[in-house]
């Protein structure tokens, strides 16, 4: 594998060659341009790139800039110039292609993935062959690697050389086994034991339990989610100035275990002086006092601050207000180790709603589905009325799912469409049995039922029950909306 200081001393090498070559010859007239030693690269295609026309001066700052051209283009591994009675003439050495591109060895990263991977630095099957981009694609995948806790990955790249200057690449990929993780130190906490913190991790050292689970197996995503965890146990608990310093991830020299240290600063643990609201209110503050839960004497809450800054903004949106934002600004008194908290109101403004649209629905008759939203076309949105016309559309059994969206209006800053998509799912039945008792002799019982008949919400369903003793037929009608009131037959 070449080191970025070797690809530095070649590039000076290169420059130090191209500055030689431009030296090479005089200047002269161009009458002539010819190129030698094109394979697939057309002519049409270097005369593009060739920063020289016939008629021009060529002399040696003219040469240099021409290699620099040309080697740009990456077309090429070997470039010379020279001239032959006022004829510029261009050797180059075209890099080979690729025939074919063969991945062995992978189960954790699919071969598609790898190939579109490839194929985004240029190394698919037709295209030129870098080596330097194939290095840097296996320092690449390493990495992937690394971060799922293989760190006894290995990665080897074959290319071999074909007939027509083309080359077979093959990576084989040895993936190895995920490193275990023995011991996490955390460094620094005073107000709460090791055990008491590790207790939210998703990590973990190997336990007698760690052959139900994967806590053991080391990944860079599982360590970020832990230490968000970390942070929000201390915030929660009142230390606002908490502050992880460091995190250090060392591997043990057979690349099989995983030690992790972690150095954090708890700070002074604080309460809750006071809590006051400022901005445009919109409701009477009393009643947006009593959806914030945390008050004065506690002790200091980010998840308490971010419920209460959630619960006034639902209640805004009640009123129209979609986009409002609250932020809960806190206000540090160092010295007696309190907090205020002020929760600016930003209502923003009030939304209506130009469009209720309804997609998806393949079956089902449109105002089967319009008559349960209950969120109204030219009125002020309102969060909770989408949220329970939403709720009201999956309640009713014919849809696998039911979602909404609320885009804006373009180019008009307060209205929205309330789009509500559905999928379907069949809402019929049909059962039949047969058996035999002592007493009734041979039992045939059958039942059909369908929950929205063509689509119009109307339920039918038929059951028939047939012995020796007795016999039963019964038929069963309903209409939800037998009147616009919902009321039912």
């Amino acid at each position: 594998m070449i080191s970025r200081v070797h690809y530095r001393l070649i590039a000076l090498i290169f420059c130090l060659a191209a500055s030689w070559s431009a030296w090479s010859f005089d200047a002269f007239v161009v009458r002539d341009i010819r190129v030698e030693g094109l394979q697939r690269i057309s002519l049409g295609t270097v005369l593009n790139y060739l920063p020289v026309n016939v008629g021009e001066t060529f002399d040696a700052s003219r040469s240099a800039g021409t290699l620099r051209a040309l080697f740009k283009t990456g077309f090429f591994s070997d470039i010379r110039l020279s001239q032959d009675e006022g004829a510029l003439i261009v050797q180059v050495e075209e890099r080979p292609a690729i025939a074919t591109v063969k991945i062995d060895g992978n189960k954790d990263i699919t071969t598609e993935q790898l190939k579109d991977a490839l194929k985004s630095i240029g190394l698919s099957e037709g295209g030129i062959f870098d080596r330097s981009s194939l290095e840097k694609m296996t320092l690449e995948l390493e990495r992937q690697y690394f971060s799922q806790g293989k760190y006894s990955v290995k990665v080897q790249s074959t290319v071999t050389e074909l007939s027509d200057n083309r080359v077979d690449i093959v990576i084989d990929i040895d993936e190895g086994s995920v490193a275990r993780l023995r011991r996490i130190n955390i460094i620094g906490n005073h107000a709460f034991s090791d055990e008491e913190l590790l207790a939210a991790f998703e990590l973990g050292p190997q336990t007698m339990f760690s052959f139900f689970s994967d806590s053991d197996q080391y990944s860079s995503r599982k360590l970020s989610g832990d230490l968000e965890a970390l942070r929000s146990h201390y915030l929660d608990n009142g230390y606002i100035n908490f502050s992880i310093d460091s995190t250090d991830v060392s591997v043990s020299p057979d690349k099989s275990d995983v030690f992790i240290t972690i150095n954090v600063t708890e700070g002074d643990k604080y309460t809750v002086s006071g809590v006051a609201l400022a901005g445009d209110l919109i409701v009477p503050e009393e009643e947006l006092r009593k959806l914030i839960v945390i008050d004065a004497g506690d002790v200091f809450s980010r998840k308490s601050a971010t419920q209460s800054s959630a619960a006034i903004s639902e209640r805004l949106g009640k009123e129209g207000y979609a986009f409002s934002n609250i932020n809960p600004s806190p206000r540090v008194d160092k010295e007696k180790r309190e907090v205020e908290l002020v929760f600016f109101v930003d209502p923003g403004r009030r939304i209506y709603v130009r469009r209720v649209n309804v997609a998806g629905n393949l079956k089902t008759q449109d105002d089967v589905i319009r008559r349960e939203v209950r969120q109204m076309e030219g009125g002020w949105i309102s969060t909770d009325k989408v949220n329970l016309s939403r709720t009201r559309l999956d309640r009713l059994g014919y849809f696998e799912e039911a979602s909404v969206e609320t885009p804006a209006v373009p180019g008009i800053a307060d209205q929205v469409d309330v789009n509500f998509s559905v999928k379907e799912r069949p809402s019929g039945s049909l059962t039949a049995g047969i058996g035999y008792s002592g007493s009734q002799g041979f039992l045939v019982n059958a039942s059909i039922s369908q929950n929205n008949v063509l689509g119009t919400g109307k339920r039918v369903s038929a059951t028939v029950n047939n012995s020796s003793v007795n016999r039963t037929y019964s038929f069963s009608y309903t209409n939800p909306y037998y009147t616009l009131d919902g009321i039912s037959r």
